[in-house]
């Protein structure tokens, strides 16, 4: 095996190691919330000092990149995120929970932005799309992290002792994988990572990934809180949806670019967010486990595609430098991320969480509305040999 095929099984590894990092939290959020007395308003407020941290700590990753290499800056985040695991789970107040989910958040926004510079790189050195693989693995950590947290807490596995085993074996993976990263020489990125604000025709791009991120933001913070607390069920069946909708994100992902080559952006955007907008607002109508479970895997297979055709039309936008019109529509995306939690909260505070899962529900069913922005502009598409007139 060659240094590009090592490199590329240590970034899928790496990828599904930053998933199921990040999903063994979403079990245990019922909990803390249930064991500190929170409201859904509190919580949401909370759940956002993980965005707060990452957004400190991506633009510092970008720089560290630059200067030490992204597979190092990888490595190091990747330990700091399964020390940062168990934090929240024993903060003993609000305080203290805040600031373990700032940490949390800036050591996963640090992973994230290094693991896909190294991405970039090693996909660079292959000559061919792979991007959607390592996002792919991402989500199948997901899956994994989720289902086997909701396994050991159905099974009265002790909350701290489940996250210090993942701790432990996610330090282990990363030590595997750390010999395997291409040398800060092969990193593509010349220039450190940093927020774009979206102007003029980026405008419309950067409104549907703000609207598909509070979606997808949504189903990590609040998938499991509603099963638990709204539907009453146990921990194990709460972290089910998350669990479902990481499996179809997964699957979505790993098969999205021969559907967006055989029926077009658009019409792929139309009906996927179609498709999870449906998906939820039937399940919340319903009001039973069996159809949020559904309803959430309709979710992760709607939104699988969404952000890389916004990217993708964002980088063919006319008259704007390809990295600029990523850059712009990947800002207002987290924005949308970050601003997901409290909102839901906020609104599930004066309402119920029924109602603030149905403000998402709402937010897609505006993507399906609005996805001609996807096509491709007329001299991009000539360009590039393209033709999706007929989409």
């Amino acid at each position: 095996m060659n240094t590009n095929q090592h490199a590329r099984k240590t970034v899928l590894v790496i990828f599904f190691i930053n998933g199921l990092l990040l999903s063994s939290w979403v079990p245990h959020i019922p909990l803390v919330q249930e064991r500190l007395a929170l409201g859904e308003g509190v919580l949401g407020l909370a759940l956002l000092a993980m965005a707060g941290g990452a957004i400190v700590a991506m633009p510092l990753s970008g720089v560290w990149s630059q200067r030490y290499g992204s597979g190092r800056v990888t490595t190091v985040a990747a330990f700091a995120f399964c020390a940062a695991l168990p934090l929240p789970v024993l903060a003993p107040n609000l305080v203290s929970l805040i600031a373990a989910l700032f940490v949390f958040g800036a050591c996963n926004g640090a992973m994230d932005v290094a693991m896909n510079d190294q991405a970039v790189a090693v996909e660079k050195r292959y000559r061919r799309p792979i991007m959607s693989a390592f996002h792919g693995f991402f989500s199948l950590g997901g899956l994994v992290g989720s289902g086997l947290g909701g396994l050991a807490l159905a099974n009265q596995f002790p909350s701290i002792s489940h996250v210090l085993l993942v701790s432990v074996l996610m330090v282990l993976g990363v030590i595997w994988a750390r010999r395997f990263f291409l040398p800060p020489e092969a990193d593509s990125t010349k220039q450190a990572s940093k927020f774009v604000l979206p102007r003029g025709p980026l405008i419309g791009l950067s409104a549907l990934a703000f609207l598909v991120l509070i979606a997808e933001g949504s189903m990590a913070d609040w998938s499991a809180v509603y099963l638990r607390r709204v539907l009453g069920t146990g921990p194990g069946l709460a972290a089910a949806g998350y669990a479902a909708f990481s499996l179809m994100m997964a699957v979505g992902r790993l098969t999205g670019d021969r559907f967006v080559a055989g029926i077009g952006p658009v019409t792929l955007t139309r009906f996927t967010s179609l498709l999870a907008a449906v998906g939820l607002g039937g399940a919340l109508l319903i009001h039973h486990p069996v159809a949020a479970v559904i309803g959430f895997a309709c979710v992760g297979l709607g939104l699988s595609n969404l952000i890389p055709v916004l990217f993708s039309a964002a980088g063919r936008t006319p008259g704007v430098p390809s990295s600029t019109g990523i850059a712009a529509v990947a800002t207002a995306g987290y924005f949308g991320f970050l601003a997901g939690p409290p909102l839901i909260g906020f609104v599930a505070e004066f309402s119920n969480l029924s109602v603030g899962l149905g403000v998402v529900a709402a937010a897609v069913l505006m993507v399906s509305f609005f996805a001609t922005l996807t096509k491709p502009k007329v001299p991009a598409a000539e360009k590039l040999g393209l033709d999706y007139s007929s989409h």
